[in-house]
């Protein structure tokens, strides 16, 4: 990818017998994501996979490179075209904070769409609002070489960054539970897999947005809660330190199998992406 080199690995987990987790890396959108997916009878593997193809779609829509097609056969996509997140641009009216909003409201749209298509899956099966299949999302996309990236988030999967010898948390769950450790309420805490939303359940949704200028030799771990519910950050973090081009695979192998010794209960996906420096 323009923005470094990416590998992803997903895996049923040591208790559940399908997985339902999706990933994605998309050199020609400059796109990487996870998703989460919930449902039974195999709908959180649907919703998954469909909110990425959903999000995608419309991506190379907006920026001219094929049509999306819904169930009605809508093609009506915001058009935009991928020279206007160029900085080098000729138009002298151009500005980057004109490109990143765009960028941005694109972004925003695109999961709104995903969203939508879901819902609309869930209410042709007749089911109830906050009910059927559902998917979190979460992601990264640069829109143009060498420009900001921007970050997308709906649900409990994360998004990492190893930086300088430290790793952060850049997203936030959208759970009761971190609600529920945001106001100091007491014990009992709610489960931590409540969801606060999701792509799918409801009619709409309200996607975290964030902007990020990524840095030589920075690595960015996407991940279900799989992954970290039962690790110690700690030792997510000695793995990402040891990061390079050419492991991302075995460094990657070793999130799942630390995830799977740690007794994490349901799947698990890493996807690791390590800046060019």
């Amino acid at each position: 990818m323009d923005l470094g080199v990416a590998f992803g690995i997903t895996d049923v987990g040591i208790v559940r017998t399908a997985n339902q987790d999706n990933f994605h890396i998309s050199p020609e959108l400059g796109l990487l994501a996870v998703a989460d997916g919930m449902g039974g009878h195999a709908g959180g593997e649907i919703a998954s996979a469909e909110a990425i193809e959903q999000l995608c779609g419309f991506i190379a829509a907006a920026r001219g490179q094929g049509p999306v097609l819904g169930a009605d056969g809508d093609t009506t996509i915001p058009v935009f075209r991928a020279s206007a997140f160029d900085p080098s641009s000729t138009d002298p009216d151009a500005t980057w904070t004109d490109a990143t909003m765009k960028a941005m409201i694109t972004l925003h749209d695109a999961v709104e769409f995903a969203n939508a298509r879901l819902y609309a899956a869930n209410v042709a099966r007749h089911q109830a609002d906050g009910m059927g299949m559902g998917t979190t999302l979460t992601g990264m996309w640069q829109p143009a070489p060498h420009g900001p990236v921007f970050i997308f988030h709906v649900g409990d999967s994360r998004l990492y960054c190893w930086r300088g010898g430290a790793l952060r948390q850049l997203t936030r769950d959208q759970t009761l539970y971190q609600q529920a450790l945001d106001l100091g309420a007491p014990e009992p805490l709610p489960p931590r897999n409540l969801l606060l939303q999701a792509l799918g359940p409801t009619a709409t949704v309200r996607p975290e947005l964030l902007t990020r200028a990524v840095a030589p030799g920075d690595v960015y771990l996407l991940c279900s809660d799989g992954l970290y519910g039962d690790s110690d950050p700690a030792a997510i973090a000695a793995i990402l330190a040891d990061a390079r081009d050419d492991n991302l695979d075995a460094c990657c192998a070793a999130l799942v199998d630390l995830a799977r010794r740690d007794g994490g209960r349901d799947n698990i996906t890493a996807l690791l992406l390590r800046c060019r420096a």
